[in-house]
Parts: C-alpha cells; structure tokens; sequence
C-alpha cells in the first residue's frame, strides 16, 4: 500500500493533502481488490500483512491499471452505491454519489404509497434500477438502456444482488422499450454532456466512460426532450418523474416538463448546492399527493 500510494502521489515533493489523498485511494484500491471494507483491511493488516500470491498478483494488476490513468472503479472492477456493489467496467458509466441522491428523492416521493411499477431509464449498470428494487416497496421493476453491452453489465449486476422484487431488463432507446406499462416512477440519469463540453470533462471521464452515456445532441437536451414528450402516457395519474439533470441545463428542462403539462415541477439541489434532481408529477384528480420532499443542501424550488 505505501508503495502505491507514493507511485500514485507521482513524486515524494508533492503537497501533504495530495499524499493523503493518495494514501486512501491505495487502501480503497486493495480493499476493494480483496473484496473487504477499508475497517476489515485494517483489521487484518493489524493480524499481519501477508497476502496469498493470488491476492498479490491481482493487487499488482489493479495497481497498473489504475496507475495507466484508468479510473479506480474500472481498474478494480466494482463501485459501491448507496446500499450495494456492482461489478462495472468501460461497458457503463462509474456510479455517481449525485446519482445516489436521485434514488433517495425518487423513494422519498413515493414512500407512503407501496406497490406498482418503478422504471429506470438509462439503466447502465443497474445501480438505479436495483437500489429501487432493494430499498423500495415496488411489485416490480423495469431497467432499460440503448446499449446491450450495459444491459448485460446489468443482469450480472442482479444477479450478484439478488433483490427480492422483479428486475426486468429491455434493450431500446429512452422510452420505447417501456410503451405500454404504467409505472408509478419513473427514474433517469440521461446523458446531458454536449459534444461540445467534451474538452471540459476531466481526462478520466472523457477517456474512459461510454461516450452513449455520456453526450446527448441538442446542446445536451436530446435525451431530456425525449424523456418529457414520452413520460406521461407511461406514468400512471399521480405518477412521479425524477432525473438527474446538468445544473447548466436545469431550468431549460424543468420549463420543458410544465410545457408538456406536468404538475409540481421542480428542481432540487444536491449535497453541494447545484440544482441537480428534477422532479415531475404527472396530474390526477385525487385530492392530494406527497408533497415534494426537502433536502439539506437548499430544497426545491419551483420552477
């Protein structure tokens, strides 16, 4: 660890807080590469630091990988989210902890009324798809993407979960695959990047991640457009809506969804302030509904 750690600082000159950072990242690397918590690598380095030369070798494969520039996640195969580790690779995009706040709203929304379809658009590793599964109280739910690559990625992903609900997964753009259902929720993390934003994205991001999850036409819009002309006639009366959205690209979209005739329109902010989460009811006739729930970074906003 402390030998990868200082090849990961690149040289003993470098700022104390970049060597501290480099020291977690090399614990994260080989705790995860065995499989353990960091407190578990840490209780068993205290018991003596041997590692079986199978451990060894796949720490020293990681290592390289990771030192080559490929991001940790890839170079040690899982992401942890929310309450669940996914096997991910260059097939999906890295796990997000803003993605994980978009779970949190969309299962605050529709707490208090259990039961129906969850769909998760854009399902990429399953990481949304499955944390509905696991931590909500849905019959079943439905997980698309446009990349049989990811979708595959996925059902490994539900396999290794095991999630006590259905998990069904369709190949097919934005909403075409779900035509015809009736989802009390609809979840999506689109991509919003424009091809033209691409020389901004950190090198680890733009040269590694699927470029299909990330960048949408339209100055980013593409998929959002396609997510609100569609979302309605899938949502059952009273049905929720939640992205995650490009703080640059927020108000664009929350003006977009009251267009198309959705009620509560909102846009809440993440743990850092931005305005990331999107949320959109689909209008009905009953007489109330669960209000849109506050988050400690600044709560919603109408659009």
């Amino acid at each position: 660890m402390r030998e990868l750690a200082e090849a990961l600082a690149v040289s003993t000159q470098v700022e104390a807080e970049v060597r501290a950072a480099s020291d977690r990242e090399a614990q994260r690397l080989v705790a995860a590469v065995l499989d353990q918590t960091p407190a578990q690598l840490s209780l068993r380095m205290r018991r003596g630091p041997s590692l079986a030369s199978a451990e060894a070798a796949a720490i020293h494969g990681a290592a390289v990988r990771r030192l080559s520039g490929e991001p940790l996640a890839y170079a040690v195969g899982t992401a942890a989210f929310r309450e669940l580790v996914l096997q991910v690779d260059p097939r999906v995009l890295i796990p997000r902890p803003e993605t994980e706040e978009v779970v949190g709203v969309a299962l605050a929304l529709v707490a208090e009324r259990p039961g129906g379809l969850a769909i998760d658009i854009g399902t990429g590793s399953g990481a949304i798809a499955l944390s509905l599964a696991v931590e909500g109280r849905f019959e079943r739910v439905i997980a698309t993407d446009l990349s049989v690559d990811a979708v595959d990625v996925a059902r490994a992903n539900a396999h290794r979960v095991a999630a006590p609900v259905p998990v069904e997964f369709r190949v097919g753009a934005d909403l075409a695959p779900v035509t015809g259902e009736r989802a009390r929720l609809i979840v999506s993390n689109p991509p919003y990047i424009a091809h033209a934003e691409a020389d901004q994205l950190a090198p680890g991001v733009r040269d590694w991640e699927p470029a299909v999850a990330l960048f949408a036409a339209e100055d980013g819009m593409a998929r959002y457009h396609a997510l609100l002309d569609g979302a309605l006639a899938v949502l059952e009366p009273g049905g929720w809506l939640v992205c995650e959205l490009d703080a640059r690209r927020a108000q664009r979209t929350a003006e977009l969804a009251r267009a198309e005739g959705f009620a509560s329109v909102g846009v809440m902010c993440d743990l850092s302030g931005r305005d990331r989460i999107l949320v959109a009811q689909r209008p009905s006739d009953a007489a109330s509904h669960p209000a849109v729930p506050p988050n400690s970074a600044g709560g919603r906003h109408d659009a």
